[in-house]
């Protein structure tokens, strides 16, 4: 059954200054789990909106952050237009210092942050906490999970780069073994910053560790399959993903509360 949401935006208050953020719930009132959303590169935008009132019309809380703050809020940077010859590149070269900025102590302490102000939202269940992530996101999804233990009870990375890399200290496999979520990470296809020897290093992290995980690999989807105002968008990989994002939550999450 879908819900009718209502949606909203608000600040987050870290120790830097306010994160502003999208919220969306279903609006009858009752109480639901609480789920984390970290969006891509290209930020909060009206497809992160749309997205965030998708998942929430499935029975969840659902708090997207702007995670590069401090340099204005969102949108930081517009989604260029692919269109134009270099819009992409051109994107990430003004990207690049955000990125920067953003260093893997400044993340794990925001993301912090942002659990506690879902956990604390009136008409979140009390219990674990779900954390989905796209790109960059999916990456500090997986971080949230090893760094943050029973405050996240399912963490899901979809189309993300780089989550494992041994000579990266804040790779995410590393932390493998502070996992206490179900993860489940969706690759992409031929997806250049997730090679299938990543995917590999990976999966043999966490099943070293004994965690419970679910990977695969979308076939045909491109890095980017979930986003829509993208050229990389696939609608059936998006639909795929939330049906399996959707199953991962439904396994995990306490359920609603009157």
């Amino acid at each position: 059954m879908t819900l009718s949401v209502a949606f909203h935006t608000l600040d987050i208050t870290t120790l830097d200054g306010a994160a502003d953020a999208y919220l969306a719930q279903p609006d009858d009132g009752r109480a639901y789990p609480g789920v984390l959303l970290l969006p891509d590169a290209f930020g909060l935008r009206p497809w992160i909106r749309e997205m965030v009132e998708t998942i929430a019309a499935q029975g969840y809380i659902v708090l997207a952050p702007n995670i590069f703050y401090r340099a204005g809020r969102a949108p930081v940077l517009p989604v260029p237009d692919f269109s134009e010859p270099d819009a992409r590149a051109n994107f990430f070269t003004a990207l690049e210092p955000l990125r920067q900025q953003l260093t893997p102590e400044l993340a794990l302490r925001d993301l912090g942050a942002y659990l506690n102000r879902l956990a604390d939202l009136e008409h979140v269940v009390p219990g674990g906490l779900g954390v989905v992530g796209y790109c960059m996101g999916g990456r500090l999804a997986l971080r949230a999970a090893g760094e943050y233990g029973p405050k996240v009870a399912a963490a899901a990375s979809f189309h993300g780069g780089g989550l494992a890399v041994d000579e990266a200290p804040d790779s995410p496999h590393h932390a493998a073994g502070s996992v206490e979520a179900e993860l489940l990470i969706a690759h992409a296809d031929a997806d250049r910053s997730m090679p299938a020897e990543q995917i590999e290093v990976l999966d043999k992290a966490l099943d070293a560790a004994d965690v419970r995980y679910t990977s695969v690999v979308y076939p045909g989807a491109a890095h980017g399959y979930t986003m829509r105002d993208l050229p990389s968008y696939d609608d059936g990989a998006y639909r795929r993903h939330l049906s399996d994002l959707s199953a991962l939550l439904g396994r995990n999450l306490p359920a609603e509360a009157a």
